[in-house]
Parts: structure tokens; sequence; C-alpha cells
């Protein structure tokens, strides 16, 4: 068991690791792996589907030996697979569908999830209760004997008390914030912590399985980045790069060119944003009557264009970056693998855009 656990809390701290080395070495390639639909993404939704599997086995496998509802258990589990659907915004980029409209006007990402319409500082306080909460304070708690009798009664399953170090050092790097996107990093550390906490802890009076504790813990390891990588690469080559969509988004990108450079749409160094974000912060109304709305009413797409979303119904992007002398402006769709290739200074991979001004 120590040498178990011993092993979980090095595994989680080899990711703030290698997310160190990752930004330090090479920002470009750290940039990209914080994207959506990248690896990191996809092990944090197959991290926390573990997570459901694990704590839906422990609560059936609490019912058939005490006979009680496992009421916490099984809200763990449900917990988890929430936390899995909507990292992936309920297969809305997988499926290309359009979010519903209120979460394209209330949620910064445009997409259909929950947590994004919440303000980012309560968001931020429910991880930290999360992480806090579950993985320190009820693991400390369930080391007083009177406190542990009562969990027991109430079937309350705390997290063993050596994973204390993961949660409190995730709980730490969120709240120091070191590295852009850090937070996807520890909802990474999160989903391994709830899946070790699930397999190296049974509900009280159950016994661990016989085995090797550290196979229970790399196993579901190994698992979750086999089907990472097969994921990533499936939805790589599966998505659509219909030439009619593909054209149609070139049209849209002129579009949107021919509204920036009218005169009527402002912007500045240091920009980069979903272009409905950018328009409702910075008051560019002009985006609604320009040359992309009246595209969009002409080809019957007047309810995607009203949200400045592209053909595969993902944002269109503005970026405005200058530094010692360079400056780059230009704006852009994710194109068909619904994915950003494009770089702080350039247009690469299939996303489709355009540059407005590029210097030197």
């Amino acid at each position: 068991m120590k040498t178990a656990t011993v092993l979980a809390n090095l595994l989680v701290l080899l990711v703030f690791v290698l997310a160190a080395l990752l930004n330090e070495v090479d920002p470009n390639l750290y940039y990209r792996s914080v994207q959506e639909d990248e690896y990191l993404e996809w092990a944090t939704f197959w991290g926390f589907i573990a997570g459901t599997y694990y704590y839906s086995a422990n609560a059936l496998q609490q019912y058939r030996q005490a006979g009680t509802f496992p009421w916490f258990v099984l809200g763990l589990a449900a917990f988890c697979l929430l936390v899995a659907l909507e990292e992936i915004s309920w297969g809305q980029r997988l499926l290309g569908y359009r979010a519903p409209d209120y979460f394209l006007e209330q949620n910064y990402q445009q997409e259909f999830n929950l947590h994004n319409v919440v303000d980012t500082g309560y968001r931020k306080l429910v991880m930290q209760l999360v992480l806090l909460g579950y993985g320190v304070i009820l693991s400390a708690l369930s080391l007083v004997p009177p406190v542990r009798r009562f969990l027991q009664r109430v079937r309350i399953v705390a997290p063993p008390a050596h994973l204390i170090v993961s949660f409190l050092a995730m709980s730490l790097v969120y709240a120091w914030y070191p590295w852009g996107h850090t937070g996807e990093w520890v909802e990474f550390t999160m989903a391994l912590g709830f899946v070790f906490a699930a397999v190296l802890r049974r509900a009280p009076g159950e016994t661990y399985e016989r085995g090797s504790q550290t196979r229970q813990v790399l196993v579901p390891v190994i698992v979750i980045l086999m089907l990472t990588v097969l994921t990533v690469n499936v939805v790589r080559h599966g998505r659509s790069a219909d030439p009619a969509t593909v054209q149609a988004t070139r049209l849209e990108i002129d579009a949107l060119s021919a509204d920036f450079n009218s005169g009527q749409i402002h912007t500045r160094c240091g920009i980069h944003k979903r272009l409905y974000t950018f328009m409702q912060e910075y008051r560019q109304p002009y985006f609604l009557e320009g040359n992309y709305a009246q595209l969009t009413r002409a080809s019957g797409a007047a309810a995607r264009g009203e949200y400045l979303l592209d053909p595969w119904n993902a944002a269109y992007w503005v970026r405005h970056k200058c530094s010692n002398g360079k400056l780059v402006l230009f704006v852009y769709s994710f194109g068909p693998n619904q994915r950003r290739d494009s770089t702080d200074w350039e247009l690469v991979g299939d996303d489709i855009g355009a540059y407005l001004i590029k210097k030197p």
C-alpha cells in the first residue's frame, strides 16, 4: 500500500514537472498542448471516465458486501462523469453541432458546457473546495478515530490519507498558477487523483483485492494514455475536410477581412479572442451589419453568423500581437480538424485565415 501511494503521488507531481519543462523548453509546443482536443484535454476526459468506472465498481461492491445504498461513492462517480462530459463540451466539437443560443451568448468559449457560464472566481473557488475538501480535509479527518467511525456509519469514503500530498500539490499549483493555462494541468492531475483514490481505497469494511497495489495504480494510467493517443488520432483524421465547407470558410474569412479593413472595426495589440467575445467586449457592432453578416444571411447561415461562428459551428478568432518591432494581425478559423494549429505569429496547419497586418 505504501509503495502504491508513493507511486501515485510521484505520478501526479511528474505531471507538473512535465508542464514546467515543456513551458521552459518549447513554449510553442506547450501552447499547443493545452488547446482543445489535444492530448491533455483528452487525457483529462479519459481520466474522469476512468474515475467514473472505478467509483461505480466500488459502489456496486459496497452494496453487495454491506447491503447499504452507496450514495457517496455513486455521487463521486456522477461527479467524474459530469466533469468528463463538460471537458469535451458534451461532444459539441466532436459532432460539430451548434450550441444553444444561451451558451453562445453567456459562455465566453461559446461552447455547450456549464462551467464556463459561471464566473471565473466562482469556478476557481469550487475547484479549490473539491481539491481541499475532498482530497485534503476529508482525508485528514478520517485519521481521527471518532470521525472515521462516523464516516463509516454514514457511508462516506475518504481518499487514502497518503494522497493528501497530491491533492495539496494540486491546490497549491492552482493557486500559484505559474504557467499559462495551469488549470488544464491541474484538471488532469485531479482526474488522476480521483482514479487513485478509487483504486486504493475501498468502502468501509471492504478488503483490498489480491494482487499488486502498484499494478492497480499503473494499469489505469496506461489505459488512459493509450485511449488518449487513440482518440486524438481518430478525431484528427475523422473530421470532415469537405471542399465545399472549406470554400465557404474561405469566403467568410475574406468577408471578415473586408470588415476589418473597412475602418469600422478597431483593435489593438495584445488581443487574442473569439470574434464574438471581441465584438461584445470592445463594442464592435459592425460585425452584425458588414460583409460577413451580409454573406451569412445570403447563404442561409444567419443564425450562425449572429454569433460569428464558422461553418463547423466553432468560433472565428482574431489575434493582434506586437513585440520588439514585430506586428501581426490575423483572423482565422481552426479549420477542418477543429484545433488550433497556428502559433502566436503564424497561420499554420489547416487553420483557415487571413493576415490583415504582418510586419516585418
